[in-house]
């Protein structure tokens, strides 16, 4: 069986103020600007969709499988699949395979089986706006309220995609974005992951991060990662709280001071931090949405480059 490594879907519900970073241009962003320019003249795109974000369940967007639908999903870039529940499976007549994965979250602890299948359409925001999904999909018990979780790199592939935290907008690209909008960004290379294709970055001390939008944290450090990067731990241990993650699994978590860390050319001021407890060595640096939220994010899957900036177009 293959194990596939989860993003967590809950929010912490804390603001914490983020100050945008330093301003750069630099000559990859021309370089990846003609070898997009002609990407997708000749297809369709799907039209952009507006997603909510709600207490305890993520980014949210209307989805229909199979031409059945709505149904709530949950937009998480840290998810590595599409997961549908079982009850939405079969409404929508999709056919389980004999593969199996097991499923866990950020804990680590907490696993769930679920079941490979295939789709044949898959539409977000309206009922004809037809992504191109190849049609894998993981059927597996999900949180109360969700009907599904929509890992975009994959759910948009091979197009490359924009989600837009300000806006609240999720589109594909089409290789003309306005690369002049804003003076404040940055564009890193997407790094390899063993797993799929999830959005891991590189901070500047060497740091692997994930991009994680399924996650409502800032940035997510445990004891190990805190030290590398210079931040303190609390003094004062967890809180009572238990946060538990799409396998069942719990950690805690404290919003500590707020860090400064550098992603590329970017400094980024006073991001939202909390330390973890109860997570395994290994587990990675996240980028949540608390940290993602002044963002535009533009993720090239298929050139392995991301494209992070700060809105100033109202």
């Amino acid at each position: 069986m293959q194990k596939q490594a989860l993003g967590i879907v809950f929010s912490l519900l804390l603001l914490v103020t983020f100050i945008g970073a330093a301003p750069h241009v630099g000559a990859a962003i021309f370089s990846l600007k003609r070898s997009l320019a002609a990407t997708f003249t000749s297809r369709a795109l799907p039209r952009p969709v507006r997603f909510q974000e709600r207490e305890g369940r993520g980014l949210l967007v209307d989805v229909w499988i199979n031409d059945v639908g709505p149904y709530v999903f949950a937009i998480d870039t840290g998810a590595g699949a599409t997961i549908i529940a079982p009850r939405v499976a079969a409404q929508a007549r999709v056919e389980p395979t004999a593969r199996e994965s097991q499923i866990t979250g950020l804990s680590g602890r907490g696993i769930v089986t679920g079941t490979h299948a295939r789709i044949s359409k898959l539409a977000i925001g309206d009922a004809d706006n037809f992504l191109p999904a190849e049609g894998a999909v993981i059927i597996a018990p999900l949180p109360r309220g969700l009907d599904g979780i929509l890992d975009p790199t994959e759910a948009f592939w091979p197009l490359n995609y924009v989600i837009d935290m300000p806006a609240g907008e999720l589109c594909a690209l089409d290789g003309e974005e306005a690369f002049a909008r804003s003076r404040e960004m940055t564009v890193v290379r997407w790094l390899p992951d063993a797993q799929g294709r999830r959005p891991f970055v590189r901070l500047a001390n060497g740091q692997r991060a994930l991009l994680d939008t399924g996650s409502g944290l800032g940035l997510a450090v445990n004891s190990a990662a805190a030290r590398r990067l210079g931040i303190e731990p609390p003094a004062d241990g967890p809180t009572d709280a238990v946060l538990r993650d799409l396998g069942g699994g719990g950690i805690n978590a404290r919003r500590i001071a707020p860090a400064t860390i550098a992603l590329g050319t970017m400094l980024l001021r006073n991001v939202p931090t909390d330390f973890l407890y109860g997570v395994e060595a290994q587990t990675p640096v996240l980028l949540g949405r608390d940290a993602l939220r002044p963002f535009r994010l533009y993720f090239y899957a298929r050139e392995r480059l991301i494209r992070i900036e700060v809105p100033t177009d109202g």
